[in-house]
């Protein structure tokens, strides 16, 4: 058993189906099948199940990959010492990040580009509850994500920033009830047309927070995975969006308005396991602080 062998087996897990692990690893497809039969055969059962429509991992296979990626990190870890030895810096970072935030990690990355070039990042954009798992799992090195007090159990954690969220609606719309400042409460909210996004995501978690805390009801007209897709729902006019400040400033042609009381709101943090890790994943943490 080698480190390749390790590491194709990882790759079909993780991309679930052999295709999709040829493409990742830049490799024609029999070269991934060939490997796996090969160890398939040298552990004595099956790590697959193989239909006609999917690959899924056998009972084998479930115990097989988490070990797999510990060797594959254990590994990675070894060479980059020696590189730090020799002083260079080399390796590979896996950040898992939700839609939103991915484009504050510029400055950072760009910093880890600039002072260790040999560095080569990885971003993963999901939902929190799968960022979360996937850091649990260990393949994310670390993420930049929302989490509440029950998420960030068992992590290491650092603020980011703290912000409150925004009603955005189509430039010039009418908001019933709207004060001479601009401001609405979530009442007001919830009788109009409303664009969510889908459940798991962080800023969906921190509204329904918020509208559970005002003991308000509300019904999703629209529900979406993408923060364009809701920006373009709003701009025809055709509901309004719960986001963060942030987030609602890219879209300058739309309104925003701040909410009276009860304003829904998210922590940004940088996260981590616990433990120590890597020196590639130690510099980029530096640029964060």
């Amino acid at each position: 058993m080698d480190l390749r062998q390790m590491e194709v087996v990882v790759a079909v897990a993780e991309e679930g189906g052999f295709t999709a692990a040829a493409q990742r690893l830049h490799v024609v497809q029999s070269a991934v099948s060939s490997t796996v039969r090969a160890l398939e055969r040298e552990l004595g059962t099956p790590l697959f199940d193989r239909t006609t429509h999917r690959v899924s991992l056998t009972p084998a296979g479930e115990a097989f990959v988490p070990a797999a990626r510990a060797t594959l990190r254990a590994a990675e870890q070894a060479r980059s010492a020696v590189d730090a030895a020799r002083g260079q810096l080399r390796g590979r970072v896996t950040v898992g990040t939700m839609q939103g935030v991915w484009a504050d990690l510029h400055r950072p990355l760009a910093a880890l580009r600039a002072e260790h070039p040999g560095v080569a990042v990885r971003l993963r954009q999901g939902a929190v509850t799968d960022i979360r798992q996937a850091l649990r799992e260990g393949t994310v090195d670390l993420a930049v994500v929302a989490l509440d007090r029950q998420q960030q159990r068992g992590l290491v954690t650092r603020l980011l920033a703290r912000e409150e969220m925004v009603l955005v609606s189509a430039s010039g719309r009418v908001l019933g009830g709207t004060r001479p400042d601009g401001r609405v409460t979530l009442a007001e909210a919830a009788r109009l047309p409303l664009v969510d996004f889908t459940p798991g995501w962080a800023i969906r978690l921190a509204v329904d927070r918020a509208f559970r805390a005002a003991a308000v009801e509300r019904e999703s007209t629209f529900e979406v995975n993408d923060i364009v897709a809701a920006s373009e729902l709003v701009r025809a006019d055709l509901g309004v969006c719960v986001m963060p400040i942030s987030i609602a400033d890219r879209f300058p042609d739309l309104d925003k308005h701040r909410f009276d009381r009860h304003a829904p709101s998210w922590k940004v943090m940088v996260v981590q396991s616990r433990g120590e890790v890597p020196p590639a994943v130690a510099a980029l943490l530096r640029h964060m602080a």
